[in-house]
């Protein structure tokens, strides 16, 4: 990484609360329906001080916190969610697909969801998942409600997204919002990639991860997060290596992860 980027890195986290060794993924999705208001809540209630969850539009422009692009497998509705109206998303069951418990837990808004945020006081990874809709749509619709609507009280969210063209458009609107490229294996190419997008981050699965290559990728600059890590014994090995925070279905593992990693 260049001298220019390297500067462009430290402006754009500085003043930032850099999210912490343990991130809840979508919520805390081992224990709650996934990215629910009920996950973030049970976040907080382990002690987890960052969450990520995933963002995409409704029909009509909505931006809804749903991660697949169908409807089936985490609520009891039917079809695509860039093909259905906010009207009847807000309207579905999102809770009782995972327990009893949590029926007629709601699909939020991203709007919703940075409300409970500030009321709990957590950072976040907003992950840009369009499907159907244009990504650059998508990605402007969501920096502008981060951009808009972001509690001040809160460190600077984080934006990511494997979609390229979204984290570009969502710069254009919000440059000053840090920014992360997902990816399943890491690239050959990410150093370009990561250049031309002005990310300060890589996220990558972990099974794929090398020691080798997380040297490379953090020897450069870059902050290095691993998803979906469920075991605090594979949480310390990517540590050692030199990553900076694992996303976890269930943080309270990590959390006591054998190395005494914080998680907050």
């Amino acid at each position: 990484m260049g001298h220019y980027q390297c500067s462009l890195v430290s402006a754009m986290m500085s003043g930032h609360r850099r999210p912490p060794p343990v991130i809840a993924h979508r919520g805390a999705c081992g224990h709650a329906p996934e990215n629910t208001l009920a996950a973030l809540r049970k976040a907080a209630g382990l002690g987890i001080g960052w969450v990520e969850f995933d963002t995409q539009l409704s029909a009509d422009g909505a931006v809804v916190v749903f991660h697949d692009e169908r409807l089936e497998r985490t609520s009891d509705g039917h079809g695509m969610v860039e093909e259905t109206d906010w009207e009847v998303l807000g309207g579905l069951d999102a809770g009782s697909w995972f327990a009893e418990a949590f029926r007629g837990e709601p699909i939020p808004t991203l709007g919703q969801v940075l409300g409970v945020l500030e009321e709990l006081g957590l950072g976040a990874v907003v992950d840009i998942k369009p499907t159907l809709a244009p990504a650059a749509e998508t990605g402007r619709a969501v920096a502008e409600i981060l951009r808009r609507e972001w509690p001040e009280s809160l460190p600077t969210p984080l934006l990511s997204s494997f979609n390229e063209a979204a984290l570009a458009a969502a710069a254009g609107v919000a440059p000053e919002l840090p920014r992360a490229l997902v990816v399943r294996r890491v690239p050959a190419d990410w150093p370009a990639r990561l250049e031309r997008l002005g990310c300060v981050a890589l996220h990558c699965r972990h099974q794929w991860l090398t020691r080798h290559t997380a040297k490379a990728v953090t020897g450069a600059g870059y902050a290095l997060r691993c998803f979906v890590v469920d075991r605090p014994e594979r949480a310390a090995t990517l540590y050692r290596w030199g990553v900076a925070g694992v996303f976890s279905d269930f943080p309270d593992r990590i959390a006591t992860s054998p190395d005494g990693r914080p998680s907050r």
